[in-house]
C-alpha cells in the first residue's frame, strides 16, 4: 500500500476513495461524504496529522544527516593554501638594461648667441659641450640683477658654490657685498655675479684643478651671451685666473685697466683668498682696486 493510502487509512477516508473492480462511485456519496464525518473524524485525523508530520520531519532529519555524511566523506582533503606573497617592488632592471635616451641636441655657438635669459640658464642646465657634464654634480649660472652695470666675474664654481648652485653663496658673499657697498655701490640692485666656466672641474681624483683650454672655449659662448645682454659698465675680476681667463692671451696686470668691448676690466683678489689673508695686506690692495674701478666706472 502506497504511503498515500495509508495516510488516508489513518484518517478514516480510505474505504471512501478506493475503486471496487469495476465499480464507479457515485457523485453523492464522495459529495456528502465530507459533511456526515466532519465531526467524526476531527480528532482522529488531527492525531494522525501529528503523526504523520512528526514522521516526515523525522525522516527529512535524517535523510539530511546521511546526505552531510555522504558530502564530508566525498569532499576532498582540504590544502592548506600557500600565503599570498608581498607585492614585489618594482623591477627596474628592464630599465637598467634598455638603452639611454638620445643626448639633447647640443647648441651651437650661433644658437646661444640668439638666446635670451630663460633660454640662456635652461641650455646651460643640460649643457654637455665638454666632458665636465660626466663629473659635475650640477651647474651655476649667474645671479643678481641682469640689469646691473657692475658685473662680478670669478673663474669657475667652488664646491659649496656647486653644492648650493648659487654663484659665491655663504661667507665668500657677504664679504663681496661689505666690499661693494665700501664703495657705495649696492649689490643688490646693480650687481651680477657669475663665472667664466659654469662647471667645477676636477682631476681623477675628484680634486680641483685648473680648466683645460678645450673646457673654457667650450663653456665660452655662455658668458658672452650673458655679457651681450648684460651690457655693464664695469667687470671686476675675481682672482687670477678670471684675470686671466676673460682675455685669452693676454697677461694681467692688477693696477691697470682694461677693455672688453665697452666694458672697463680691473682685477682683484677672490673673496675665499681675502678670508684665508690673515695679515691683512691682500685686503688693502683689494680696496685699491676697488677704488679703481669705482673711479673708472663713474656715476
Amino acid at each position: 500500500m502506497s504511503r498515500s493510502a495509508v495516510f488516508l487509512d489513518e484518517m478514516g477516508v480510505g474505504p471512501l476513495w478506493r475503486l471496487r473492480q469495476g465499480a464507479v462511485p457515485e457523485a453523492v456519496d464522495v459529495v456528502g461524504a465530507p459533511v456526515e464525518m466532519e465531526a467524526a473524524v476531527a480528532a482522529p485525523v488531527l492525531e494522525a496529522v501529528i503523526e504523520v508530520v512528526t514522521e516526515v520531519v523525522a525522516e527529512v532529519v535524517e535523510m539530511a544527516a546521511e546526505a552531510k555524511v555522504e558530502v564530508q566523506a566525498e569532499a576532498p582533503v582540504a590544502v592548506a593554501a600557500a600565503p599570498v606573497p608581498a607585492a614585489e617592488p618594482d623591477d627596474t632592471a628592464w630599465f637598467d638594461d634598455a638603452p639611454p635616451p638620445p643626448p639633447a641636441r647640443q647648441l651651437s655657438d650661433a644658437d646661444i648667441a640668439a638666446l635670451d635669459w630663460d633660454g640662456l640658464t635652461a641650455a646651460v642646465a643640460k649643457c654637455a659641450r665638454c666632458d665636465l657634464c660626466k663629473t659635475r654634480k650640477g651647474v651655476v649660472m649667474g645671479r643678481g640683477d641682469r640689469q646691473g652695470a657692475w658685473l662680478m666675474l670669478a673663474s669657475s664654481p667652488s664646491r659649496l658654490e656647486e653644492r648650493e648652485g648659487r654663484a659665491l653663496p655663504g661667507e665668500q658673499g657677504k664679504l663681496l657685498d661689505n666690499m661693494l657697498k665700501a664703495i657705495d655701490i649696492d649689490a643688490g640692485s646693480d650687481v651680477y655675479i657669475t663665472h667664466l666656466l659654469k662647471c667645477r672641474p676636477l682631476d681623477e681624483a675628484g680634486q680641483e684643478r685648473l680648466p683645460t683650454e678645450a673646457e673654457s672655449a667650450a663653456c665660452r659662448p655662455y658668458f658672452d651671451r650673458e655679457l651681450a645682454l648684460l651690457q655693464p659698465r664695469t667687470i671686476v675680476t675675481l682672482g687670477s685666473m678670471a684675470a686671466a681667463g676673460i682675455n685669452p692671451g693676454e697677461k694681467p696686470v692688477r693696477g691697470k685697466v682694461r677693455q672688453l668691448g665697452n666694458a672697463s676690466v680691473v682685477a682683484t683678489f677672490h673673496p675665499e683668498q681675502l678670508l684665508q689673508d690673515g695679515t691683512g695686506k691682500a685686503k688693502a690692495r683689494a680696496w685699491a682696486d676697488l677704488c679703481l674701478a669705482k673711479s673708472t666706472h663713474g656715476d
